[in-house]
Parts: structure tokens; C-alpha cells; sequence
């Protein structure tokens, strides 16, 4: 379902890279504030989406450069590694462990399993309605 209006076109193109941005910023912000990896993930399929209505399922299939399962795939393999440094460490599965990570000059980076699972489900989201979307555009044309 391709459209040929410049006015989704332009918009595509415009509001693509502002909500992809949004996204990573509500993924980001999401272990200390309301937010996360899903609603990140929702926001950046929504992204996705509007490209594909613009341009395209094809098209969206040549921008995103991986297929949307291996995009899923990923996903569940983040959330799955995130439980590895409890194990390793001796406590319950899902427990968040945090690291310091020394940058040079000053400060630290903080690092946690807690964003390790966020970018595994903000992964898996997008894959999941990537593979849904795209499916459904395909099987029209």
C-alpha cells in the first residue's frame, strides 16, 4: 500500500527521525522515570510504520537493513543476558545489578541489567510489529 502524496512523503521524512529520537530517550530514561523499552519500542515501530504507509513495504524492508525477526530474535537474546550477571553473581534471576564504568576525564558511566532487559524488549517490540506490519503490507500488494 504505497501512497503518492507529497504531503505524507514530506512528513514521513520529517517525523521519522524526531520520533526515533524520542524513542531512545524514553528508553533510556525508563528504569529512573515512566518509560522503558516497550513504550520506547511502540514509539519507534510507530516510526516505522509511517515510513512504510509513505514508501512502501519494501522500502521499509531496504531502511530497516535487518529482517524485522532478526530484530526480535535479538531482543529476547538481550533479555535473556540480562539475567546472566545475577546468575553469575549468585542472586534471584531477574535481580538488577549495577555498574560504574569510569569515563575518561571525569565521572561515570552507569550501566545496569535493568537497561540491558529495556533494549531487549524495545528490540523485540519493534521486531514483533515490524513483522506484523510489513506481513500485512505484503500479503496486499
Amino acid at each position: 500500500m504505497k501512497t503518492n502524496t507529497l504531503i505524507l512523503h514530506t512528513a514521513a521524512l520529517a517525523i521519522m527521525p524526531l520520533q526515533l529520537m524520542f524513542s531512545v530517550f524514553l528508553l533510556l530514561r525508563g528504569h529512573n522515570e515512566p518509560g522503558g523499552g516497550f513504550i520506547g519500542g511502540l514509539v519507534a515501530a510507530s516510526a516505522f510504520v509511517l515510513y512504510a504507509f509513505a514508501f512502501g513495504a519494501e522500502s521499509t524492508r531496504k531502511l530497516l537493513r535487518v529482517s524485522p525477526r532478526d530484530i526480535l530474535a535479538a531482543g529476547l537474546l538481550f533479555g535473556l543476558a540480562s539475567t546472566i550477571p545475577a546468575f553469575w553473581s549468585g542472586q534471584a534471576m531477574l535481580t538488577a545489578l549495577w555498574w560504574e564504568v569510569p569515563l575518561p576525564g571525569e565521572g561515570y558511566l552507569k550501566l545496569s541489567t535493568v537497561l540491558i532487559f529495556d533494549i531487549g524488549v524495545y528490540l523485540a517490540v519493534l521486531g514483533t510489529l515490524m513483522t506484523f506490519v510489513i506481513s500485512l503490507m505484503e500479503s496486499e500488494e
